[in-house]
């Protein structure tokens, strides 16, 4: 019986709803849990030191595919952890650049599956400019990431030069570095925040959220259960659909394909949540023209 290995960053609670989507679009082409097909769910409950531990343990059962979330982090690990077992990924950002495959046609290697653009990052700066027509400086919160230096000053480069935007990255390493990130956050007096989509932070949200509440700041959201949860806004790729897909990998590489034979793809499909109570309780006004396009203005 083939099995099926997942890795995931983020704690089996908040990955459930995503992980019932994979499996209810498995049941859709044919595969019967516990029949045809077998899972191995590892969750490093948050922890990126886990992760490594967790993907030895996936390639000691001799699974046939590993999934991946929770961006590059646990993409890494499954790769470090095997060369030869097929890896797909659920959304690791900006895949050429890290390395992980030689191309979206031709991903090459033992990986394929889904990557997020850099432009995603672009095209919520240009949502909170429409939200705060005022905003010139943009606080980032992000993982602490030696290596991301040379991508952070593109990234800084890029929001000046085509948004006329100053970006200040607040770093954290873990859950006890949130504090003083958004500490040394309000001291650079920004006007807006945008939150990464790293999977500590929606494992934090709710400790996330109260800091945001408390900075009174608006903030950009990487996920839409933020705005369900009180959040001011988020532009992000529609899980659902993601999770979709990651199961059509599946049945094509479950069926003999190779991942170095699979374009990796970017999703095709987003989503704009706005969370009106919270506008107005910042004292904003949701111009039309954003209202007209969102997938849902939360009352």
């Amino acid at each position: 019986m083939p099995r099926i290995g997942a890795l995931f960053l983020a704690s089996s609670a908040s990955t459930g709803a995503n992980i019932d989507v994979f499996r209810s679009s498995l049941r859709e082409l044919g595969y019967a849990e516990g029949r045809t097909v077998e899972f191995d769910i590892r969750s490093a409950e948050g922890r990126v030191e886990r992760l490594p531990e967790l993907a030895a343990q996936l390639v000691a059962r001799n699974v046939d595919v590993i999934v991946t979330g929770g961006g590059n982090a646990s993409t890494l690990a499954a790769r470090k952890a095997t060369a030869t077992i097929p890896i797909v990924m659920s959304g690791s950002v900006n895949a050429v650049e890290m390395g992980l495959i030689a191309s979206l046609a031709r991903p090459g290697g033992n990986i394929t599956g889904l990557t997020i653009p850099r432009d995603l990052g672009m095209k919520q700066l240009e949502l909170l400019r429409e939200l705060v027509p005022s905003l010139s400086r943009v606080a980032v919160l992000v993982r602490s990431d030696p290596d991301a230096a040379a991508r952070r000053a593109q990234g800084k480069a890029m929001a000046q030069e085509f948004l006329r935007l100053t970006i200040e990255y607040a770093e954290a390493r873990g859950p006890e570095d949130l504090g003083q990130a958004f500490a040394a956050m309000r001291a650079a007096r920004p006007g807006a925040l945008v939150v990464g989509p790293d999977a500590l932070f929606f494992q934090q949200k709710d400790q996330i959220l109260d800091m945001a509440r408390a900075s009174r700041i608006p903030a950009m959201y990487p996920f839409r259960d933020f705005v369900d949860a009180g959040g001011l806004i988020s532009y992000s790729v529609n899980s659902k659909e993601v999770y979709r897909t990651l199961a059509r990998y599946i049945d094509q590489i479950l069926k003999g394909a190779k991942p170095a034979d699979l374009p990796v793809e970017e999703p095709r499909e987003y989503e704009l949540v706005i969370n009106l109570k919270t506008a107005k309780s910042l004292g904003l006004t949701i111009p039309q023209s954003l209202r007209v396009r969102a997938d849902e203005v939360i009352q």
